[in-house]
């Protein structure tokens, strides 16, 4: 059996960095790991005055990911930037700089991902979408503004905290083709987040107009979920080119989603169109198929708002396991019919220009 994530990284948790005294994890050695089939891939980004003392930190780290079961292959590529990486500037209630709706310099097209209530799979959604318009060969980035509950940089694979060569400027991760940042790899996996309404739109603009997110064909902005400041902000601030809706099919979740449409209607950001997600379960021993949650609730709503269904996602196991498991199912399993569902909604965005 492959080595898992959490074995890769409890393995390099045992390793310590000579010059902090933390372990290698702690002390953001490790970034943009990747652990797929056996195979375990990630970079040491450091400073080049430290090259000499952290050489045998990299040899330990291959040594003993090379005799942890389950793995067959480890690439740890050490880099080194030109100074010291300083901490991102994201304080806190930072004040916004320009009114009204701003181009994002670089970026043609940004599509909000947004759901009305929690638990769509929206985040699951977002990783596979801007997976699947790489595949497709667009330069696609994804942010993480689902500020409470930031799920990106386990979904895809990321770890690490960014790095800012000046203090100002933050430079995003990336994997999987996808080039990312999330307040989630600013802070602990299990640190909560107890920000009022200015402070997360703060943080906002600036992963917006402070992140080197270079030459983009398309920035998805996987959203929490509800109508709050951060879907204000990201509406009022920078130029939208349009919002998808993830919904499930039953009652509970449509009412929510109306209410998430009607906010973007009174913030005139089109609705691309809607995914209906978990929408039907076939049981992998008799092949049975039952809707779970009802089934067509998203067709109907989307039919009535002038809308299309993008897509109906299936409840499907390999979904959840290849997101807890850092490569979506998109990378994973590139041709099982799950992931052509999201190849599929990728190129009806590309065809309308909306990716």
């Amino acid at each position: 059996m492959a080595a898992t994530r959490d074995a890769v990284l409890e393995t390099l948790k045992t390793i310590k960095d000579p010059i902090s005294g933390d372990d290698m994890v702690a002390a953001g050695l490790v970034r943009a790991l990747n652990v797929d089939a056996g195979a375990v891939r990630f970079v040491m980004e450091i400073d080049p005055a430290k090259a000499e003392a952290l050489t045998p930190v990299q040899k330990e780290a291959e040594d003993k990911l090379k005799a942890l079961g389950g793995v067959e292959t480890v690439s740890v590529v050490m880099t080194a930037h030109s100074k010291p990486a300083a901490p991102p500037d994201l304080k806190p209630g930072r004040k916004a700089e320009p009114q009204g709706p701003q181009k994002i310099p670089g970026i043609d097209r940004i599509v909000a991902i947004a759901s009305g209530k929690g638990g769509v799979g929206k985040s699951t959604v977002s990783a596979n979408l801007a997976c699947a318009l790489a595949a497709e060969g667009r330069r696609v980035g994804l942010l993480d503004a689902d500020v409470y509950g930031p799920s990106q940089p386990r979904m895809l694979g990321v770890s690490g905290r960014p790095a800012s060569p000046d203090g100002k400027t933050i430079l995003p991760m990336r994997n999987h083709g996808v080039t990312m940042m999330s307040l989630g790899l600013m802070q602990n996996e299990d640190q909560a987040v107890v920000w009022r309404g200015p402070m997360l739109m703060g943080a906002l603009q600036q992963m917006l107009t402070q992140v080197q997110w270079g030459a983009l064909d398309v920035l998805l902005v996987d959203l929490p979920p509800g109508t709050g400041d951060v879907q204000m902000t990201l509406a009022q601030k920078s130029e939208v080119t349009g919002a998808i809706v993830v919904s499930t099919p039953q009652d509970v979740a449509l009412i929510d989603a109306r209410k998430g449409i009607d906010m973007f209607n009174q913030l005139h950001v089109p609705i691309l169109g809607m995914i209906e997600n978990m929408s039907t379960h076939i049981c992998s021993n008799c092949g049975h198929e039952e809707h779970m949650f009802g089934h067509g609730g998203v067709k109907a709503e989307a039919e009535k708002i002038g809308a299309p269904l993008l897509a109906e996602i299936p409840l499907h196991l390999d979904i959840r396991m290849a997101a807890d498991g850092g490569a979506p199912l998109v990378v994973s399993k590139p041709q099982s019919a799950q992931a052509q569902a999201f190849r599929s909604v990728a190129k009806q965005l590309i065809a309308d220009g909306n990716a």
